[in-house]
């Protein structure tokens, strides 16, 4: 699919796996709305074709007033990424007694919520551009998963089931969306070196590293930008969860 001269929105698209893709989408010639929270724009670098907008994901009036800007612009939207989460650990049951219900359902709200709320609206607004092919495609939705959705961890229950359900949507999300020209598809990464794993000690790096059977080594948000551009490409690649975790299988700890 062309993408020069079109928008996209990236959500999570100041920091991390966003804007690293942002950068990416903008560097082929689209324009680039990155949904983040206030915070975190303040932090974002300035990128050419770059448009910040102030987006809180489970906020449905927050992403209408979004989509109404980009509706009102030039450049037809053709590309939605999620790249926005969170991820709170928390056992079911542990000394201080069962999950935190508001706990859970805040990640769900983020991660799951979240990642449905901005492809329904998104897709609206993609529906209804033309056509850019022969075959009627409109635009494609990219959500972000995560390999903790087929192998969650001992104190992921949220997180695993969270991402668990952006990749049972994908399929669904795709056939619903076939007849108005919108591809879906979902990236489930590994262990990626965002802000998140700037914490981390030396020895608990090498350990996560030696984890990954191949390259031995933390993923990079630019590997992830790159399969999204691959999957924007392609234009017969529809209702898939693609793995991008060096053939890592996440042990239960």
């Amino acid at each position: 699919m062309e993408i020069q001269g079109h928008a996209a929105i990236v959500t999570g698209g100041a920091s991390g796996l966003g804007a690293s893709t942002a950068k990416h989408l903008a560097g082929q010639g689209m324009k680039v709305y990155a949904f983040d929270l206030a915070a975190g724009i303040e932090q974002a670098p300035a990128v050419a074709n770059v448009e910040y907008l102030e987006v809180n994901v489970t906020d449905h009036d927050s992403i209408r007033g979004a989509i109404r800007h980009i509706a009102d612009k030039d450049e037809p939207l053709r590309v939605v990424v999620n790249c926005a989460g969170i991820g709170t650990p928390g056992r079911i049951l542990s000394k201080r007694g069962p999950h935190d219900l508001d706990q859970f359902a805040n990640v769900v709200n983020v991660n799951l919520l979240g990642t449905f709320n901005v492809m329904t609206l998104g897709a609206e607004l993609i529906s209804q551009q033309e056509p850019v092919d022969d075959d009627g495609q409109r635009g494609i939705v990219i959500n972000t998963a995560s390999v903790a959705a087929f192998e969650g961890q001992i104190g992921q229950a949220a997180y695993a089931a969270s991402k668990g359900g952006v990749h049972s949507l994908t399929i669904s999300a795709a056939r619903d969306l076939a007849s108005h020209g919108i591809r879906v598809n979902t990236v489930a990464p590994g262990i990626i070196e965002t802000p998140m794993m700037a914490g981390i000690t030396p020895e608990f790096r090498e350990t996560l590293e030696a984890s990954v059977p191949f390259p031995a080594r933390l993923g990079r948000p630019d590997e992830y930008a790159q399969l999204v551009l691959d999957l924007i490409g392609h234009n017969y690649i529809n209702g898939q969860t693609m793995r991008m975790d060096g053939a890592l299988r996440m042990g239960p700890r």
